[in-house]
């Protein structure tokens, strides 16, 4: 899925985990894309959702609302949201706004799964 300068990929990692892969930029523009993606990632009862930013080139204000909102989905939903592929800015940024409390960042996706217990 692509709209703008961003494009995602939902895949499955196990019953109970999904990654969304997101390619390019992350902005308010991003919304209807994101939000789709991560309703493909948590059917079938996904109880984790992993976002992949391997293949972030850029994020602004816009888009940190995104992952709040996404969160909050995630929460209610009784899942975990977790981030791989961060590097040092992002991580720097998440730790800013102390969304690293809430999101769980780690180093690789078997690494986020070991976390989930899926």
């Amino acid at each position: 899925m692509t709209t703008g300068t961003t494009s995602v990929e939902v895949r499955r990692l196990s019953p109970a985990a999904a990654v969304i892969e997101v390619h390019g930029d992350i902005t308010a523009a991003s919304e209807p894309l994101l939000a789709e993606a991560y309703t493909r990632a948590s059917d079938d009862g996904a109880k984790a959702v992993v976002l992949d930013f391997a293949g972030l080139d850029y994020m602004n204000s816009g888009g940190i609302g995104l992952l709040v909102t996404l969160l909050v989905r995630s929460q209610r939903q009784g899942q975990r949201l977790m981030a791989v592929g961060l590097n040092d800015h992002y991580r720097q940024i998440l730790s800013l706004t102390r969304l690293d409390e809430a999101i769980g960042i780690y180093d690789s996706e078997a690494a986020a799964l070991s976390a989930a217990g899926a």
